[in-house]
Order: C-alpha cells, then sequence, then structure tokens
C-alpha cells in the first residue's frame, strides 16, 4: 500500500493553525494510527450495488483539514471512491441555501427515525420523512435541488462540490448505472412520497438526481477539506455555503 504522509497548507494566505509542536503532534498521532490499523482486514466491501463490490479493500487513508487550510494525512488520501451517503449533508446545504429553511421544513424533518437508513416510512403525524441523513430525507433534498433537464440538476451539485473540494469532481457512471438498475428500495421510497405529496410529480427525476449524487467521486482528501467547509473553502477563503 503506497502512502501520502505530512502535513500541507493548502494555500499560500498567511493563517493562524496549529503553532508548529501542535502541528508536529497532530501528524504523530494521524501516522500512528495509520501505521495500527492499516493491515486490518475484517469485513467485506459494500455489495448491495453491484458496482460498489468492485472496490479494492486495501485501500485506507486518513486526513483531517483545518478550517484554515492545514492537511495532515497518511495512507492512501489521494484514490477515488464514490461519496455515497456522505453526499447528504452538502445536499442539505444546497438545499437550505436554494429552498430557504421554513421552504425545505416543508419536506424534511430534523428528528431522529429510530430505524434503519433505508427504511420504506415516514414521520406519522407529518407524512415528512424523519431528517434528511435517511434515504427517504435525502431523496425528498434531492427533488427540492433537481432541474431540468436532469443533467443540469447533477451538475450544479457537481460545480458546488468542486468549489468545497477545491478541484474537479466527476461522476462514477458505472456505479450510477447500477444504483438506478438495484435502485427498487429508493424507488417505493419515493413513491410513498409522492402519494403524501412530499415530493412533486418528477419522481424518476429525483431519483436520477439522488443517484448522481451518490455517485460522485471523491478521494479521502476532498472529503476532509468538504467537511471542513460548512462556509468557507479553507482552499481559498471563498464562500460556498451561503445559509
Amino acid at each position: 500500500m503506497q502512502s501520502a504522509m505530512g502535513c500541507e497548507l493548502l494555500n499560500t494566505t498567511p493563517a493562524k493553525g496549529p503553532r508548529p509542536e501542535h502541528a508536529s503532534q497532530i501528524q504523530e498521532i494521524i501516522d500512528s494510527t495509520y501505521e495500527k490499523y492499516k493491515n486490518v482486514d475484517d469485513g467485506e466491501v459494500a455489495t448491495y450495488i453491484p458496482e460498489l463490490g468492485k472496490a479494492n479493500p486495501a485501500h485506507f487513508g486518513i486526513c483531517l483539514a483545518t478550517v484554515d487550510g492545514h492537511l495532515f494525512r497518511a495512507g492512501d488520501c489521494d484514490k477515488e471512491f464514490t461519496i455515497q451517503s456522505m453526499c447528504k449533508p452538502f445536499a442539505f446545504q444546497m438545499a437550505l441555501q436554494q429552498c430557504g429553511l421554513k421552504e425545505t421544513l416543508k419536506h424534511v424533518g430534523v428528528e431522529p427515525s429510530g430505524d434503519a437508513f433505508n427504511s420504506i416510512e415516514l414521520d406519522a403525524k407529518t407524512s415528512r420523512p424523519f431528517n434528511p441523513m435517511i434515504n427517504a430525507g435525502a431523496i425528498a433534498i434531492a427533488s427540492l435541488i433537481k432541474q431540468s433537464p436532469v443533467e443540469a440538476g447533477a451538475q450544479a451539485y457537481l460545480d458546488e462540490m468542486r468549489e468545497a473540494a477545491g478541484r474537479l469532481l466527476r461522476l462514477d457512471h458505472a456505479v450510477m448505472q447500477s444504483e438506478a438498475l438495484t435502485g427498487n428500495r429508493n424507488r417505493a421510497i419515493a413513491y410513498l412520497m409522492r402519494n403524501f405529496g412530499i415530493i412533486d410529480e418528477q419522481v424518476n427525476e429525483a431519483l436520477h438526481q439522488y443517484f448522481a449524487q451518490c455517485s460522485m467521486l471523491v478521494t479521502c482528501q476532498d472529503m476532509a477539506i468538504m467537511a471542513a467547509t460548512p462556509t468557507r473553502s479553507p482552499g481559498n477563503g471563498y464562500l460556498i455555503f451561503n445559509i
């Protein structure tokens, strides 16, 4: 397993950041954690979407990004994989940005469901999905941010995530096709929500948006940088999510 280790500054703008001795300690923790767990091979790769079964289980990386642009990393931080459910908080931010809090909360709640992420259920009191981090809520959010044609909505998501990650991102079309071919449970969830008026009549378009979001290729480093970008990019300081 090849590994990329070390601390890096994402931009040349002077930043407060951690003091040198603290940065060294953080990197030591990252390195030791990587060395401790790099040979663990328990479990299996995901196969509920057939294309995901092709993932290399040997890939392992750790990356930490600070909001002022410092990166601490070890291992396979540059290996791409599809973002899958980690797309959900970013799509939720986009919905809040585009639709506002009041309108967004007409379509999804913010309470725990107490059940599996892919449960075919809605809140009995409101008919909404319980929250945007389960599949039902994520599909409702996808319905809010989809566009016509459907490719435009997927590209808008990619463009927003590119700003957050600081590099061009792309879709894995093989994974997206695999999701579409096997996504009957998500279709059931979507049509249940359509029955209760949570999403509009463009059910297939909402599913296309959701499958596209899940199929975006990212690296461990991308995810660290994106997670440090609730509002501004740690790479360039630009405003990303205006919420």
